[in-house]
């Protein structure tokens, strides 16, 4: 076949037409991530719970004194002076809980302003804490004497701060030394786990107070969740001295009072590092 015999099959080009774009509004999903503002939902149920139980105990109380009122004049005049003094405690009790817990934000609040460049904030936040510890009242000349805003921290270090751990470390001592002597004359280790927890949370309460912050239970609740590291630092010790014990020692009695002398020095020792690590956390300085 020749060339131009050959059919020629006609080329057809096909034209594809996109899609109509449609432009829709995009909605944006909600970030999952985002930690929700305001309290959280234990805190809502329990100040619900308390509203309730104020207010109704509240109504109540007042019902009976009015009908006690409807008795006697000076039968109502008492249950009210009763009922007074005992809802006075109570709010008392509150208001003193709520100034635990804002002492222990402000020592946040303090650390911030001690560790910005602002000189204003530090030496204002440095003020605040000297009149709140005992004995800063004497530091207040040098403080204003002061030239360089950056000297500040060196001289809260070199003075307030020492005397403070001085003063922890002097307490935690003495606490290791009662945990230390109530396990030797305390039979029972149920006894020995409450003798133990007692003093944990006094030491806690005391070296808090020589910072100046005076907790109540629920800013002593606080600051036990801030140092519970210090039981995970000690647990290291605490096996190792039992397994050493148990290792060398062959003899039961020997064993026995081994045993009794490691618990004993764990306990100590974690009464200093308990001390040591209340005192980082009521003290507003920041870490060097």
């Amino acid at each position: 076949m020749s060339d131009d015999a050959r059919l020629v099959q006609p080329r057809i080009e096909t034209e594809t037409t996109a899609a109509p774009r449609l432009d829709l509004p995009v909605t944006p999903l909600p970030d999952r991530l985002t930690k929700p503002s305001g309290p959280g939902t234990p805190v809502l149920v329990l100040s619900g719970f308390a509203v309730l139980a104020l207010g109704l105990a509240g109504l109540e109380t007042g019902n009976f004194v009015a009908a006690e009122f409807a008795r006697a004049t000076w039968l109502g005049w008492l249950t009210l002076v009763i009922a007074v003094l005992g809802f006075g405690l109570i709010l008392a009790g509150i208001i003193r809980e709520l100034r635990g817990l804002a002492a222990l934000r402000a020592v946040d609040a303090m650390r911030r302003d001690l560790a910005s460049d602002d000189p204003h904030r530090r030496i204002h936040a440095a003020r605040h804490w000297l009149a709140g510890i005992e004995g800063g009242d004497a530091l207040r000349p040098a403080l204003d004497a002061l030239n360089d805003p950056d000297a500040v921290l060196s001289l809260l270090r070199s003075s307030a701060e020492a005397r403070l751990r001085t003063q922890s470390d002097a307490l935690s001592r003495k606490a290791a030394m009662q945990v230390v002597a109530g396990m030797a004359a305390t039979p029972a280790p149920a006894l020995v786990v409450l003798l133990v927890s007692w003093r944990a949370v006094r030491l806690i309460r005391q070296i808090a107070t020589l910072y100046g912050v005076r907790p109540g239970l629920l800013a002593t609740l606080g600051l036990l969740r801030r140092t519970a590291l210090s039981a995970t630092a000690t647990a290291v010790t605490e096996a190792a001295i039992n397994t050493a014990a148990h290792a060398v020692l062959s003899s039961p009695l020997l064993t026995h009072i081994a045993g009794e002398m490691a618990g004993g020095a764990v306990a100590a020792r974690r009464m200093v590092v308990l001390g040591r690590a209340t005192s980082v956390a009521c003290s507003p300085l920041p870490p060097e």
